[in-house]
């Protein structure tokens, strides 16, 4: 049974006998108020908060409703996802979250306020971010193998930023040192501009780094790019070869962005809102939008794909946070 389905089954027990509006209810006049989209994340800065604000314009052209950001930052996205779980499941409060949220957070907190699975009904998987290895412009290697070389013969000394410890930066070194038997030493920091001043200036040596903010730092050749942690090349960078090219298949990682209501939405509302994400991501122009700022389509699909896919995700994550043995609590 997938977990949409217990999700819907559970749904259906807890609020069967306490309503008696016909299926549909909820749904059938969806949305005749502004609809908020919660944001985990603190607002005007960064990929997650870019990439929502263009979904919301998309949704808002297609609804004839405003479609509200509200940004709610804090614990690594924990406190804006704890809030959305704890809303009416009407429709009018959606979450816009992504894999360090909800994959990474279970395994780097002891005590979370919130279940991914349990506590969300999947809507849909809108896309990723790749993270891309991207070298000081001094460092010799020149290529994935001559990297992967070098780290064999110089175990702890390349050291890589990181905007903290079970970040998307973090966990792709992680992943990379696991699959190529090397030892990276990790440098967390709280800003990444911080990072990437010290890899232009050789104080670091490498960043497993989202192409968002990688490909300014290529394009102005104050850094090197090496190889790109995705299935495919990204249309921002599409000179930089793929991991899977240069010999290391095992080596996609990224951060992926998906769509999530309370748990309780009724599964009329969760396929409406569904739809209306698959009419967003197949839209040309909508795509270009969301390309330009970095993101990869390759979402879309139903609930079940995404329910399927965060299962997967929170156990592979797992995996790469015991390896690092980073702890929040």
């Amino acid at each position: 049974m997938t977990l949409t389905r217990r999700l819907l089954l559970a749904t259906a027990a807890a609020t069967g006998a306490a309503s008696a509006s016909p299926a549909g209810a909820q749904s059938a006049g969806w949305p005749n108020r502004p609809v908020r989209m919660i944001v985990p994340a603190p607002g005007g800065a960064g990929t997650a908060d870019a990439l929502a604000r263009i979904f919301a314009q998309e949704m808002e052209k297609r609804l004839s409703q405003r479609v509200i950001v509200e940004n709610r930052g804090g614990a690594a996205g924990n406190v804006g996802a704890t809030a959305a779980a704890r809303a009416a499941p009407d429709g009018y409060t959606i979450l816009w979250t992504w894999a360090g949220t909800m994959a990474t957070n279970p395994a780097m907190y002891a005590d979370m306020p919130f279940d991914p699975q349990r506590d969300f009904a999947p809507v849909i998987l809108i896309g990723s971010v790749p993270n891309i290895l991207i070298v000081n412009n001094d460092f010799p290697a020149r290529s994935l193998a001559e990297f992967a070389a070098y780290a064999r013969a110089n175990p702890g000394v390349i050291n890589h930023g990181t905007t903290g410890n079970g970040s998307s930066m973090h966990l792709a070194a992680e992943l990379f040192a696991s699959r190529t038997s090397t030892q990276l030493t990790h440098v967390p920091y709280t800003a990444p501009a911080a990072a990437t001043t010290d890899l232009i200036s050789g104080r670091i040596q490498a960043m497993f780094n989202l192409i968002t903010g990688a490909q300014p730092l290529v394009a102005g050749g104050r850094a090197r790019a090496i190889a790109v942690l995705a299935e495919q090349r990204v249309p921002q960078m599409p000179d930089v070869p793929t991991a899977a090219e240069l010999g290391m298949p095992g080596l996609a990682f990224g951060t992926w962005f998906c769509l999530m209501l309370p748990r309780g939405a009724e599964p009329a509302l969760v396929a409406r809102l569904n739809a209306l994400a698959n009419e967003i991501l197949a839209d040309p122009e909508a795509r270009a939008r969301l390309e330009a700022a970095g993101m990869a389509l390759d979402g879309g699909g139903t609930p079940e794909r995404l329910a399927t896919f965060l299962q997967s995700e929170i156990a592979s994550h797992a995996e790469l946070v015991r390896i690092s043995g980073a702890r929040v609590n």
